[in-house]
């Protein structure tokens, strides 16, 4: 068989599970995504204290650190590194080029990434996991044992990463702070403005100028967290995962998810806590001792949604609830996008304008309001339609072919 033949993964083929922790994901993203977009993130103590929700939203952000913070970002990762080893190893069974469609697929995502960066909202992950997903081909044929080693030490890395740079002093991305800086003063936002730049400007160029300064602060964010060797050391996981097909054979792995689910808990859980604390109290343990908290605390709670979400799907697979709640994993990168568009209509000045008038509390029953029109829309689509719109551009330039996106109509 030639590459030419290659096709993506049909209905038929593909694994329930997998997109509802896709669909339950991308509500965690929302979720998390959403205070930084209706600009609240980005208000002064003062102005926070003045909100009428003021008391609450106190509640509602160490909540949101408890469990929500780092948590559906680590659960993304992990199902990216899953998929690349069911893009491998179908394409390999079918006897095609599996890295070649990987790295295309990739690359395409780059794109993607860099249009949703700049064009859409600055917050943008996607760019992140392409780059990244481009060196998983190194490891695929590391040994489970050695996979599991290598993603330990990724995820531990960056606490090595910022006793270094408390040591010495260091600021490794004072470059993009000053490219920051230069368009922020070509644009004229300021101190005073940057806050509420958004919902004052009443032009599509004032999102641009924004997005174009904010990529740097961006790019500052994945430096100073150390972004590359978390999801790296996610992806291998997920990689392991997805090898071992404990997806598709979640009764066999019974034992396995109930043990993630205690010890998850237990650490995870209890961590949390002080991560919540940790982090809506200004950081007292400083830079080491938050990056401490955060490797024992994200990635063993995630896991635990994960398990928890198995057993559950296992127990209740029948129920008509969970191919509603696969319909928004089903087209996850459509429903991604889509929840920034969602976003500039709300919060920003070319629309609703509720950016940096509101409470927490309100952000977030709008992010679920989002998302549940997310999974109505991804349900009645998905009768219709095989892939959601950006899924069917993304496969076509990855196979190099056109493909249907109606379903057949049964006859008779």
């Amino acid at each position: 068989m030639t590459p030419n033949n290659i096709a993506p993964v049909r209905s038929s083929e593909r694994h329930a599970i997998l997109d509802v922790l896709r669909g339950i994901a991308l509500f965690g993203i929302c979720l998390a995504n959403y205070p930084e977009f209706s600009l609240y993130t980005f208000q002064t103590k003062e102005v926070g204290e003045a909100m009428p929700t003021a008391s609450i939203d106190h509640i509602i952000r160490f909540l949101q650190y408890l469990f929500i913070d780092g948590k559906f970002y680590t659960l993304f990762s992990l199902l990216f590194g899953i998929g690349f080893s069911i893009i491998i190893s179908n394409a390999m069974k079918k006897g095609g080029n599996g890295m070649k469609i990987f790295y295309r697929r990739t690359t395409i995502l780059i794109f993607i990434g860099l249009f949703h960066l700049i064009f859409l909202w600055a917050g943008d992950i996607l760019i992140l996991y392409a780059v990244v997903g481009l060196f998983l081909p190194l490891f695929r044929n590391v040994s489970d044992k050695k996979l599991i080693l290598f993603s330990v030490l990724l995820l531990f890395f960056p606490i090595l990463i910022d006793g270094f740079i408390t040591f010495f002093n260091l600021n490794l991305s004072a470059p993009v702070i000053s490219a920051t800086q230069y368009f922020h003063n070509k644009a004229g936002i300021t101190e005073e403005n940057f806050p509420v730049w958004l919902v004052e400007g009443k032009s599509y160029m004032d999102i641009l100028k924004f997005n174009l300064a904010g990529a740097f602060i961006r790019m500052q964010e994945f430096i100073d967290g150390n972004r590359i060797f978390k999801v790296l050391g996610l992806f291998l996981l997920g990689l392991y995962i997805g090898r071992n097909r404990i997806y598709a054979n979640l009764n066999d792995n019974k034992k396995l998810l109930k043990q993630v689910i205690q010890y998850g808990l237990l650490i995870g859980l209890s961590i949390s806590i002080l991560y919540a604390w940790e982090s809506t109290s200004g950081h007292p343990f400083g830079l080491v001792g938050h990056s401490i908290i955060y490797a024992i605390s994200v990635v063993p709670l995630s896991l635990a949604y994960a398990s928890i979400i198995c057993l559950w799907y296992l127990k209740n697979k029948e129920r008509k609830l969970f191919n509603v709640l696969a319909a928004p994993g089903r087209m996850a990168l459509t429903n991604y996008i889509m929840q920034s568009v969602f976003g500039i209509i709300i919060f920003y000045g070319i629309g609703f304008e509720l950016g940096a008038k509101i409470g927490l509390v309100y952000v977030e029953l709008i992010a679920m309001g989002v998302f549940l029109f997310q999974v109505f829309y991804s349900y009645f689509w998905l009768r219709y339609f095989q892939f959601g719109l950006l899924e069917w551009c993304w496969r076509m330039l990855t196979y190099g072919k056109r493909l249907k996106l109606t379903k057949q109509t049964k006859q008779g």
